[in-house]
C-alpha cells in the first residue's frame, strides 16, 4: 500500500468520523431536550391536577398565578396558600403521577412559611408490584425552602432519579452513540496498525534492497573469476573441473538473474512505472525471442515447444522490454513446474477487438485454493514431491503488475495434474 493511499484513507476516514461526531452529538442533545421537556410537561400537569384535587377535597381557593415554580431541574414547588392534610396530598400525588405515566421515585415536603421549615416530608418508592411505598424523610434529606416571601403555605416535590430516567428512555440513542464511539476507536486502532505495518514493510523492503545491492559486487567478482577459471587450459583439459566450472557459472548467472528481478520489482514499487509504449507486431516479437525460449524448453531432455501464431491481427501497443520479460517469466514457470520433459504451447488468437496471448504447459497444475494467491508477491504454491523449483515467487507478481500497467486482462486456468494456461488479452491496433 503506497503512502498516497494511506494518506487518503486517513484523511477520508478522519473527515467521516469528524462529520459523524457533531451529528451524533446534536441528536443526543436534541433527544435529551425533548425528553426533559416531556418530563417537565408531565410533572406540571400532574402537580396541577394534584393541587386542584387537593383544593376541591379540603376545600379552598388556589392562587390565580405563580401556582407552580421550578427551583431546580428536578425540584418543583406548588403554592397552594392554604393549610391541607399531608396524607391527602400524598394520595393525590400518587394518583396524578400514575395517570401521567410518571413511574418515578419522588420526595415531597410540606412547608409553613411562618416557621420557614418543612412541616413533614416523605420519600415515595415506586415498584410494579406495590406501586408506591412511603418512607419518612430524614433531617439531612429535607427539601430546601422557597425564597419567595409570597409563598405562605406550599409543598415541594423532588425527583432524585430524573436524569437516570431520561437516560433510560434514550437507550437507543445511547446505544448508537456507543457503537459510533467503538467504531471511532476501531478506526484509530486500524490506522495505528496500518501505519505500523507500513513502517515494518518499508524496513523489510529497505533491508531486501540493501541486501540485494550488496550481493551485486560479490556476484560480479565470482562471475569474472569463473570466466577466467573456465578459460584455463588445465581446466579445459580436465572433464571433471570443466563440468564443475560450468555449474558454478550457471548458478552465478541464476543468482544474478534473481537479484536483478528483486531490484527491478523494488524499483517498480518505489517509483511510478513509465512504460515506453510503441506499436509492436506480437507475432514478430515472439519469433525474435524464440531462440532463447527454445533454449529454456530444451534444457530438459525431451522438452517440446509448440507454436500457433495464426491470429489475423497481431499489432498492439506495448513496452517491448516488459512484454519480453512477461513471456520469459511465463515460459520459465511452465518449464519449472513440469515433472518430466516440459511441453509448452504458445498461441495467438483474436477475440473481437482483442489479441489473446496464450501460454500453456502440461505441468503439475495449481490447486484451486491457491489460484487467488499465485499473483501475490513472494507467494509460492506448495509443489508436493517436486523439490527442484527455484525462485522467490516474484515472476507472476511481475506479470500481473505489468499487465495492470498496460491495462491488459490476465486470466489463469489450471487443474492439478493437467497443467496451467495463462491468457493475456490486449487491445488490437487497427492497421
Amino acid at each position: 500500500m503506497t503512502n498516497t493511499i494511506i494518506r487518503r484513507v486517513i484523511v477520508l476516514g478522519t473527515l467521516s468520523m469528524l462529520s459523524l461526531l457533531p451529528v451524533q452529538t446534536y441528536w443526543v442533545l436534541r433527544t435529551w431536550d425533548f425528553q426533559e421537556q416531556e418530563f417537565n410537561r408531565k410533572v406540571y400537569q400532574a402537580l396541577l391536577d394534584a393541587a386542584k384535587s387537593l383544593a376541591q377535597a379540603t376545600p379552598f381557593e388556589l392562587p390565580s398565578q405563580n401556582l407552580i415554580d421550578r427551583l431546580y431541574s428536578n425540584y418543583y414547588v406548588v403554592n397552594v396558600d392554604n393549610d391541607f392534610d399531608p396524607n391527602t396530598l400524598e394520595f393525590y400525588l400518587q394518583k396524578t403521577f400514575e395517570n401521567q405515566g410518571l413511574h418515578e421515585d419522588f420526595q415531597y415536603g410540606v412547608f409553613d412559611c411562618s416557621s420557614k421549615q418543612m412541616v413533614t416530608g416523605k420519600t415515595i418508592k415506586y415498584n410494579k408490584t406495590t406501586p408506591f411505598a412511603a418512607i419518612t424523610l430524614q433531617q439531612d434529606e429535607a427539601l430546601p425552602p422557597h425564597s419567595k416571601t409570597e409563598f405562605n403555605y406550599y409543598f415541594g416535590v423532588r425527583f432524585p432519579g430524573k436524569n437516570a430516567n431520561i437516560l433510560s428512555n434514550m437507550w437507543i440513542v445511547i446505544a448508537f452513540t456507543a457503537l459510533m464511539l467503538i467504531t471511532l476507536a476501531f478506526f484509530i486502532y486500524s490506522m495505528f496498525v496500518i501505519l505500523r505495518q507500513k513502517q515494518l514493510s518499508e524496513l523489510q523492503r529497505d533491508f531486501i534492497n540493501n541486501m540485494t545491492h550488496e550481493f551485486k559486487t560479490p556476484i560480479s567478482t565470482i562471475n569474472i573469476s569463473t570466466d577466467v577459471f573456465i578459460q584455463n587450459e588445465y581446466v579445459k583439459s580436465d572433464p571433471r573441473l570443466n563440468r564443475y566450472s560450468h555449474i558454478i557459472k550457471e548458478q552465478v548467472l541464476r543468482l544474478n538473474n534473481q537479484v536483478e528481478k528483486v531490484l527491478q520489482l523494488a524499483k517498480i514499487e518505489r517509483d511510478k512505472i513509465e512504460l515506453n509504449l510503441e506499436e509492436l507486431d506480437l507475432r514478430e516479437l515472439i519469433k525474435g525471442v524464440l531462440p532463447s525460449i527454445e533454449m529454456k524448453v530444451h534444457e530438459k531432455e525431451g522438452g517440446q515447444l509448440h507454436l500457433d501464431l495464426s491470429a489475423a491481427q497481431t499489432l498492439i501497443r506495448a513496452d517491448r522490454m516488459h512484454l519480453t520479460n512477461i513471456m520469459h517469466n511465463l515460459v520459465d514457470n511452465g518449464v519449472k513446474y513440469s515433472k518430466n520433459a516440459p511441453e509448452i504451447f504458445i498461441g495467438l488468437r483474436n477475440e473481437a477487438d482483442k489479441l489473446v496471448l496464450s501460454i500453456q504447459d502440461k505441468g503439475i497444475g495449481i490447486p484451486r485454493e491457491h489460484l487467488k494467491r499465485v499473483f501475490d508477491k513472494f507467494y509460492r504454491v506448495p509443489t508436493g514431491n517436486v523439490h527442484n523449483v527455484k525462485g522467490f515467487g516474484l515472476g507472476l507478481f511481475y506479470v500481473k503488475t505489468m499487465c495492470k500497467e498496460h491495462k491488459w486482462k490476465l486470466d489463469i486456468i489450471s487443474e492439478p495434474g493437467k497443467g496451467t494456461t495463462l491468457e493475456i488479452r490486449m487491445p488490437v491496433v487497427k492497421d
